[in-house]
């Protein structure tokens, strides 16, 4: 799953998707496109949001049309899912919502697949409520993300531990390698307020981790001009080196034995043992 964090006009929003399948393509990778199109929990008033959910899916239907991709897209308020169905593939579920039982329920009950978000305050095992509320709504079809831990107040830590516990909720799990490089509030602007920071020279370290550890898929966000986004500028990931990452990452995953448990013998080792 990968795209720009938000729509930010529909020339380039069409631009990176062009771009994206053409990398993808190239090496054999189910591509969802990925953008929103309102930003709901920006640190500022005055961020960025995006051209709002009319706008947004009518941008978002062209791309889905024109370059045939599956598209995901978030969510923010239950009534938003009904239309979000109508043209995103996946809908997906914010970190800081993932515990809002309403929301959950009406993205389930669209039958999309939902993507939800683990919130950087919760323990993996909380997922596993979420998982089940989206099954309890009567669709089977949902993924846990991992995007991330809060560790103190302005940085984000990926515990891989989580990538393994995050199987306990019985479904596929995705990694966020973008977000969560985050330092949610950790930078100030020239206006005096604070905006969130980020660690983009870290992506590829954490993308290794979580494709070594044998997670089923990865999102992330992509930008032909991060230093100029409007959103999330220090996490979005270069598209000149979209290539480069994804096929070290194709090499990881082909010799990973990630989802393979351990087979630990805790037996005493006999005088023999080689």
């Amino acid at each position: 799953m990968a795209g720009p964090n938000v729509v930010e006009s529909e020339e380039h929003i069409l631009k990176m998707a062009r771009h994206i399948k053409s990398v993808t393509d190239e090496l054999q990778l189910k591509l969802v496109f990925k953008s929103s199109f309102d930003k709901a929990n920006r640190t500022s008033a005055h961020s960025f949001r995006g051209p709002g959910l009319e706008e947004g899916l009518r941008i978002l239907e062209r791309v889905k049309v024109e370059y045939g991709l599956p598209i995901v897209t978030d969510v923010h308020e239950p009534y938003q899912c009904e239309a979000v169905a109508r043209v995103a593939d996946v809908i997906q579920i914010p970190a800081f919502l993932c515990r809002q039982t309403d929301l959950l329920l009406a993205a389930a009950k669209t039958g999309k697949v939902i993507n939800i978000k683990k919130g950087q305050f919760c323990a993996s095992s909380v997922m596993t409520n979420s998982a089940a509320k989206i099954r309890l709504a009567g669709n089977p079809n949902v993924m846990v993300c991992e995007r991330g831990t809060m560790f103190g107040y302005n940085d984000l830590i990926v515990d891989p531990r989580n990538l393994e516990w995050l199987r306990e909720a019985e479904c596929p799990v995705v990694a966020d390698i973008t977000h969560s490089l985050q330092q949610p509030a950790g930078r100030k602007t020239e206006h005096g307020g604070v905006a969130s920071g980020g660690l983009r020279e870290l992506i590829p370290c954490i993308a290794r981790t979580c494709v070594a550890v044998g997670i089923d898929g990865i999102f992330m966000e992509v930008h032909d001009n991060p230093l100029k986004a409007p959103v999330d500028a220090p996490t979005q990931w270069p598209l000149r080196h979209l290539k480069v990452l994804l096929e070290e990452l194709i090499s990881i995953a082909r010799v990973s034995k990630g989802k393979q448990p351990f087979p630990i013998d805790l037996e005493p080792v006999r005088d023999d043992f080689s």
